[in-house]
Order: C-alpha cells, then sequence, then structure tokens
C-alpha cells in the first residue's frame, strides 16, 4: 500500500509541475451536450427525444456560460453574442443540407442527411466551433471540432473560413487546416486534404506559430477522393476540378496572397 500511494504522490506532483503551463479545464461532456443541444434546437421535428425550444434554449445558454467562464472573464457578453448568430448559424446549415441534397445522388430527404450523413454532422459542429473561434473563445472550439473529428473521421480546424453551401460527400479523412479559406459551392470528398506544405522555425528550431499556412480554395469547385493541396500561397482557382488522388503544391504567382 505504501509503494502505491508513494507512485499516486509522484504522478501528482509531476501534474502539479505540469499544469503550472495553463489553468484552463472544461467539462467535456457539458460540451457535447451543448452541441446535440443546438443541433436539437435548430433541427427539432427530427428529433422525438426534444423537449421543448425554450428549455433546450435555456440549457444552451446555461452550458455556454458555464464552460465559457472558465476561459474568458467576459463571458457573458461572448455568450450573448453567440445566442444573437444562432438564427444566422442556422441559415448556413440550411444551405450546407440543400448543398449535400443537390450534390449527392444518395440523399432521397432532408431529415437522412441531417440524422446520418457524416459531412453534414462535421460541418455543423465546424459552424457552431467558428463562431465562437471568431469570438476568440480559447480550446472549446477546438474540443467540439475533435468531437466532430472522432463521430465522423472529418478533421475541420475551427479556424478554417468556409463559405456557403459546403458540400462534404462521404467525408472520411479530409483534413481543412486552421489557415484555409474555402469559397462558396464547394464539394469535397473523402481524403482530400488542405494542409501544410513546411513548418517555418525560429533559430533554435523550434515551430513558428500563426501565418498563413494553409491554402485557398475559390468559388464552384469540386476536389476528388484523395487530394491533396498544400501552401499558404496555393490558391484554387474558381471553377476548378480536382482529380482524385492528385497533389498540388503550388500555384501560379499571379494567384500568390
Amino acid at each position: 500500500m505504501a509503494d502505491n500511494l508513494q507512485i499516486l504522490k509522484q504522478i501528482t506532483d509531476n501534474y502539479d509541475g505540469f499544469n503550472n503551463r495553463d489553468s484552463f479545464s472544461l467539462d467535456k461532456y457539458k460540451i457535447r451536450r451543448l452541441v446535440n443541444d443546438l443541433l436539437i434546437l435548430f433541427f427539432p421535428k427530427y428529433f422525438d427525444h426534444w423537449d421543448n425550444d425554450e428549455k433546450t434554449f435555456e440549457r444552451i445558454r446555461k452550458d455556454l456560460e458555464d464552460e465559457i467562464k472558465k476561459v474568458d472573464v467576459n463571458y457573458l457578453e461572448i455568450t450573448g453574442k453567440f445566442i444573437n448568430r444562432l438564427p444566422d448559424i442556422q441559415q448556413k446549415l440550411f444551405k450546407d443540407i440543400q448543398a449535400i441534397y443537390d450534390g449527392d445522388p444518395s440523399a432521397k430527404t432532408y431529415s437522412e442527411i441531417v440524422l446520418s450523413f457524416p459531412g453534414f454532422l462535421a460541418v455543423f459542429m465546424y459552424r457552431i466551433a467558428h463562431e465562437l473561434y471568431e469570438l476568440y473563445v480559447p480550446i472549446i472550439p477546438r474540443v467540439i471540432c475533435e468531437y466532430a473529428h472522432r463521430e465522423t473521421g472529418i478533421d475541420i480546424n475551427p479556424g478554417a473560413k468556409i463559405g456557403e453551401y459546403f458540400c462534404i460527400d462521404h467525408g472520411t479523412g479530409i483534413v481543412i487546416g486552421e489557415t484555409a479559406v474555402v469559397g462558396d459551392h464547394v464539394r469535397m470528398y473523402h481524403g482530400v486534404t488542405l494542409g501544410v506544405r513546411s513548418f517555418r522555425k525560429d533559430a533554435e528550431g523550434n515551430l513558428i506559430k500563426g501565418g498563413k499556412r494553409h491554402p485557398n480554395v475559390g468559388n464552384n469547385v469540386i476536389i476528388y477522393a484523395n487530394a491533396t493541396i498544400l501552401g499558404g500561397d496555393t490558391y484554387i482557382e474558381d471553377g476548378s476540378v480536382i482529380p482524385a488522388n492528385s497533389l498540388i503544391m503550388s500555384t501560379p504567382e499571379k494567384y500568390n496572397l
């Protein structure tokens, strides 16, 4: 028993030293509940276990306040701004559903898109997380997107800027990096990566964080399965069709940003 107590003390001491690096803590269960409540709030008739709009709405507000309070002292102001944006988020999601319905012949109804399509679920969580990211909320947006990643196999960083009518078909293995910019009416298939070409380092060999690292994709673009597009100065122009299994690491200088 003494040995066990000694090991437990060592583990606790180790964590205390590590935890000095930052002081954030979150209730990941509550964040998942928040995401599920938002889905029900936006699409209540698709779920047979929804309570009522007012009850769901108040639980969303309370969970948001509780978790944002842990990472930002301006939690009431931030929560209010986010709540005010909910109708706009919902309208964007309606457009995403329409894009999936129009772009995927296997989608027979809107309800099956909401209830079963991993591409829509990932985009839904991204839309929520991105709004919090735009409000400079730390950590929580990434937690939401990693929840989507685990559920769907689709990895979208909350910092990415994605336009309207976004269609993900199948979706497993998609990676969209933090500084990627995606235009309107873009369709993307499984295995696509919008990634980094190389990592900048400082004089001591440490990665330099920030800066434009991921590509831009224009409007009305189709990117087929397993295409890889890399680099912050890479631009896919409007109307392009990117073949499956292609690798794009640069574009003509006229597109460089």
